[in-house]
């Protein structure tokens, strides 16, 4: 139900949006169409993403809350209204959650020959094995904490999976005591020795058995208490504030506070406690006492109480017909016969290369860096890393190029959110090498994705970019969907030296020539290219756009899209998350269609179409929608001018997107979205199995 909004247009609240994304992703876990592991997956992926909507989301307006803001949300609604409303949906949808993993899930997985077993439902000799497991590695690992004058209620960690355990001594007396399920050991035990993976002959078992760490543990607990009778132990999880705010403008040293920030995130308040509907009223009352939350704070769950550890039963068990087939992605052409260093720079200046990952490969930007480093003509490399992962060969990249003599400056932003540690880590490593690092702006996170390489050709020099509209990790390349350019074009190239002094130095450039730079130009440049639509439409010419981002919320964004509704412009809206426009609205928003596409790979990039009486433009970037990319970030928003790449862009991957009848959502006037499937006449196309097959003919 969509609410009374405050602002003067149509706006749905962007938490009930989120909780609506996180139902799409739930929607590819209850479908038969997907494979089995890979629907357990999703499920997974869910529990993770509800995990985080927590820790962020919900933090945030528990604060607001607290500290006693009277700001509404753009919807009208105040923190309280917005608490209950998403406590509603959140019950609801963890309702739906364990629903499918007790009435589908499980079944097949049974049919399947992968057994999730209830510890009280072992056989005598399945039972013996655990138990043998539990006396010889678990046992050691645990730690019960009590809970009296001597022992003051002990800390319960974030994200932690915890018995509360009520035991009686000789005397009559309860007592309780907290026992962390440790996160060290897997979630699920293999019950048997080939449980999982393959045996000893290289065959891979049909039948695997597991059993929950935490059943094995309530099963025993008795041992941990010697003389003492366990009336009961019950499990809770508990979700803490995770959001770090990082004081800046008081922070001599931007590395020490974000260190001091993730220490701070392990003892955040609790936002959200998890338990059973048998965990009695005193021991739940006990509990959220000492975790100071209110009853409205916890949730009574009917299955697994952390859906994320069903990711360990995907990547462990050896059962590829279970999964998606693998996928290889395609060396573009241009890469194919570019071996030596050069040639990867001779195939660049012969003309731009558009990479779709993961449709693509992404070995080509680290044979690019790669080249960099051990090219005697290039001379210095400029780099910005959001998230690069573990392992990095990406900086390992630019590790050689300090050793053999190169210029290197790299920003390394150390507020990419839950990649701070790894950050700092990077940050420290390249530091030391002698590598010019850079910690990221004052007041902004730098999100742009961009690379330069300098390098001497003849009596001058010639800069070589890539520009992406997503991060420097060769793992999530696998699977998320993004688009990279390489580019030697010289207007570019003087605009992406100007971005790099911006954020090494002071420049203050407000006049780049073709890249739209937040929060410099790009608001201003996005709003510019929509009112030329908007012209086009008053003057009785055909306009149409077509925007493609991970969110739209930004209240100024979405007010200038329904002025080029209400104008007579044509707008198809792909949007994998958050929406807060409202499509289809009498006098609002009847040119706008949204849809939100959620599949195998996970929808990233962001394109920006423009029909433009003809003269059609595309931008590619890394900027959603929203407030924070426009006016708290760094972001590049960068023009595809070569003929061939708009095409492709235009004709080949948009307008399949707006074809998709497998995986899309489309969004309704009242705010839900209904999937849509094909009619008898038609085919069923998935754009993600159509881009699949595509690079590869």
């Amino acid at each position: 139900m969509i609410s009374p909004s405050a602002t003067p247009f149509p706006y749905l609240n962007r938490e009930l949006s989120l909780l609506a994304f996180q139902e799409r992703v739930l929607e590819e876990a209850c479908d038969e169409r997907n494979p089995l592991l890979e629907r357990v997956k999703f499920l997974s992926i869910f529990g993770s993403n509800m995990d985080e909507f927590f820790m962020i989301r919900v933090a945030g307006i528990r604060k607001q809350l607290d500290s006693y803001v009277p700001e509404l949300s753009p919807d009208g609604l105040s923190p309280r209204e917005q608490l209950a409303r998403i406590r509603k949906r959140a019950l609801d949808l963890f309702e739906k959650a364990h629903r499918c993993y007790r009435e589908q899930l499980l079944p097949e997985l049974k049919k399947a020959g992968i057994h999730i077993l209830d510890y009280n439902k072992l056989s005598r000799a399945q039972r013996a094995r655990v138990d043998e497991y539990f006396d010889t590695i678990v046992f050691p690992v645990l730690t019960p904490l009590g809970l009296d004058p001597g022992h003051p209620f002990p800390h319960i960690s974030n994200l932690s999976l915890n018995l509360a355990i009520v035991i009686r001594d000789k005397a009559g007396v309860e007592r309780f005591a907290r026992l962390k399920v440790p996160n060290t050991l897997p979630p699920l035990l293999p019950v048997k020795r080939s449980s999982g993976g393959v045996r000893k002959d290289g065959t891979v078992a049909h039948h695997h058995y597991f059993v929950w760490l935490d059943q094995v543990i309530m099963a025993n607990v008795g041992v941990l208490f010697p003389g003492m009778e366990v009336v009961g132990s019950y499990p809770f999880r508990v979700i803490r504030d995770a959001d770090i705010e990082i004081q800046e403008l008081e922070a001599d040293d931007l590395l020490e506070t974000v260190q001091q920030s993730i220490r701070r995130r392990k003892f955040g308040s609790v936002v959200m406690m998890a338990i059973h509907k048998n965990m009695p009223r005193p021991v739940r009352q006990l509990l959220a006492e000492n975790l100071e939350i209110k009853s409205t704070d916890v949730y009574t769950l009917s299955g697994p109480l952390a859906l994320v550890h069903l990711g360990y039963l995907y990547n462990h068990v050896e059962r590829l017909d279970l999964k998606y087939p693998p996928y290889k992605p395609a060396i573009p052409k241009p890469f194919r016969n570019a071996n030596l260093a050069h040639e990867i720079f001779d195939a660049i200046r012969q003309e731009n290369i558009l990479l779709h990952h993961p449709y693509d490969s992404f070995v080509p930007v680290i044979d690019f860096l790669n080249a960099a480093a051990r090219d005697p003509q290039v001379l210095a490399i400029k780099q910005t890393l959001y998230r690069v992962g573990q392992n990095s060969p990406i900086v390992n990249a630019l590790l050689e190029a300090v050793e053999r003599g190169k210029q290197v400056a790299v920003l390394v932003e150390l507020k990419a959110r839950f990649d701070e540690e790894s950050n700092i880590g990077w940050a420290r490593m390249l530091e030391q090498a002698g590598v010019h690092v850079v910690y990221g702006l004052m007041g902004l996170k730098t999100h742009t994705k961009v690379g330069m390489v300098v390098r001497r050709e003849g009596d001058g020099i010639r800069r070589y970019l890539h520009l992406a509209t997503g991060n420097y990790n060769p793992i999530t390349a696998f699977f998320y969907e993004d688009l990279g350019m390489f580019t030697c074009d010289e207007t570019l190239a003087d605009d992406v030296t100007h971005l790099f002094n911006y954020l090494t130095g002071y420049s203050t450039l407000q006049n780049y020539k073709k890249l739209l730079v937040a929060p410099v130009n790009l608001r201003q440049g996005l709003e510019r290219l929509i009112r030329r639509e908007i012209e086009h439409a008053k003057h009785g010419k055909d306009a149409y756009m077509i925007i493609k981002v991970n969110s739209l919320v930004d209240p100024a964004m979405i007010r200038v899209l329904y002025e080029a509704s209400q104008a007579g412009v044509r707008i198809d809206l792909l949007v994998r998350g958050m929406c807060s426009l409202i499509p289809g609205v009498e006098h609002w928003s009847e040119n706008i269609r949204v849809i939100s596409i959620v599949g195998r790979f996970l929808e990233h990039s962001r394109i920006f179409y423009f029909w433009n009486d003809g003269n059609e433009q595309v931008f590619l970037g890394s900027a959603d929608l929203m407030t924070r990319n426009l006016e708290h970030r760094v972001e590049t928003v960068f023009p595809v001018e070569d003929e061939k790449h708009i095409r492709y862009l235009r004709d080949h991957v948009l307008e399949n997107y707006l074809k998709d009848n497998v995986n899309a959502r489309q969004m309704l006037p009242d705010g839900k979205y209904v999937r849509l499937h094909p009619t008898h006449k038609e085919s069923a196309i998935s754009v993600q199995n159509l881009l699949m097959r595509s690079l590869h003919d």
